[in-house]
Formats: C-alpha cells, structure tokens, sequence
C-alpha cells in the first residue's frame, strides 16, 4: 500500500518529464536505438545503406541532389548526424562571404558537409577533411566521387586531428587554415582549437564553425572562445538536424590574433 502510493505521488512528475523530453527520447530511438538494431539485424553498417541508398536514388556528379538525397533518407529511412539542410545553408552562406582558399574540416563522416564545403568553395580552393573511422573514410570517398568531386579539390585523410593538426603544414603542404568546420567529438573541440592556434594555422581573420555546440553541446569550447580575447563568437541558433523541436546551434568564431 505504501509503495502503490509512493508510486502515485511521483506519478505526475515523471509524465511532465517525459512530456518536456519527449523529443530526446524520441531522438534517443530514432538516432541510436533503432540503427543499432538494423545493423545487427542487417549486418550492414547504417552509413553503407545510406550510400546503397544515395546510389539508387542521388544524380552522380550533381552535389546539390547527392546533398538533397541524404536528406530524404535521414528524414525518411534513418538517422545520420550530418550538419543538414537548416544548418547547412549557415554554413553555405558563411563560406559565400569568407571565400577561403584553404578550408578544414575535422569529422568526415559520410562526406554530407564535405560536399557542402567542395561545392561551395571558390575556384582554386583546397579542402582538407580528417576522419578517424577507416569505414566512415571509406564511405565518404565514394560519397565525394559520386558527387563528383576529385582528389584536386578535397582530400581525405584518416586519422585523429590531434595527430594530423600538427602535421598540416609540414606533411601536407597547408600554410594555414582560413575556414575550420568541426563536425567530430565535442569534447574534442576545445583541445583541437588549441592546437590549431598553438600550431600557428590560423590567420588573422580566419573563420571557425564548430556544429552541436548546444546539442549535445560544447559549453568548454564555448566559453574559452569568448573569454580567451582571441575570437569574436557569434551563435547561429537554429534545430538540431532532422529533429526541428530540439534547439541547437553553430557557434562561428572569427580569429583575431591579439590576447
């Protein structure tokens, strides 16, 4: 009896938790619980059927289609963590005004951002995108060369950006970096933010975006670019990718040199 009424008491709080997180817990299924079970299921990674998909379905050598075909299928078929529609036009019309010659991105993935980036940079641009999953890498080569896009323009190195970051310039040939997109572990961005200052590659001016910084969030990364004196921070708000009632954002640091 007494426990049937302690149940009863907590009864209303936890239906306001669930109404108030409705939408994360319906994530949590969506993004994590349902893809789990089809690649057990399947034996097929996720990412492999989204590119089985985009085959089937995407216009090779048309990027703009490649990119509106991994929206339907992570609208429609399953989720994958890409930048998306809504955050990637941010992306799109930042890199419109930067116009950057050398770009970074940390976090491939599939290559939905990379894509973005490629067909967005102006002529003579170079990309350079660091994945440290060889699967994911393998994916989001043939995603690039599906979309057209060849090894001249964007190239893919495997491997984790704290060991690549140090070696941008001297292995790669990369002066420094006038746009960074972060894409990978949250937890990692304040370190490689870091390392890229601390290594000298980005210059006066330089533009970073770093994506999820409210959803899952990078509250650290955060607070370090708007207290170091070093960056002017701006936040992009907008929904989580394919999920519009979850707040998110993209936080855009400009790089001023001077403590």
């Amino acid at each position: 009896m007494v426990s049937a009424a302690i149940a009863l008491a907590f009864l209303p709080f936890l239906l306001t938790l669930l109404l108030r997180y409705r939408h994360y817990l319906l994530l949590l299924y969506w993004a994590v619980l349902l893809g789990w079970l089809r690649d057990r299921l399947s034996g097929v990674p996720r990412e492999q059927r989204a590119f089985q998909f985009l085959l089937a379905h995407a216009v090779p050598g048309d990027p703009r289609h490649v990119l509106q075909t991994f929206d339907r299928w992570s609208q429609q078929r399953e989720h994958l963590s890409c930048v998306g529609p809504v955050k990637g036009r941010i992306v799109e019309r930042l890199l419109a005004e930067r116009a950057p010659l050398w770009l970074l991105e940390l976090g491939t993935y599939c290559g939905y951002t990379t894509v973005l980036l490629a067909q967005g940079m102006p002529p003579g641009a170079r990309l350079y995108t660091v994945e440290v999953n060889p699967e994911h890498a393998a994916v989001a080569e043939k995603v690039l060369r599906l979309a057209g896009i060849d090894e001249q323009r964007v190239q893919l190195v495997v491997g984790t950006p704290e060991a690549v970051i140090p070696r941008l310039r001297q292995q790669h040939r990369v002066p420094q970096v006038d746009f960074v997109f972060m894409a990978h572990w949250k937890s990692c961005y304040l370190r490689d933010l870091r390392l890229l200052e601390s290594h000298q590659l980005l210059p006066a001016g330089a533009t970073v975006l770093a994506d999820n910084v409210l959803c899952p969030g990078a509250p650290h990364f955060l607070q370090y670019a708007r207290s170091c004196g070093r960056f002017r921070c701006r936040l992009h708000r907008a929904s989580l990718e394919y999920f519009d009632a979850i707040p998110d954002g993209i936080a855009e640091l400009r790089y001023t040199g001077t403590a």
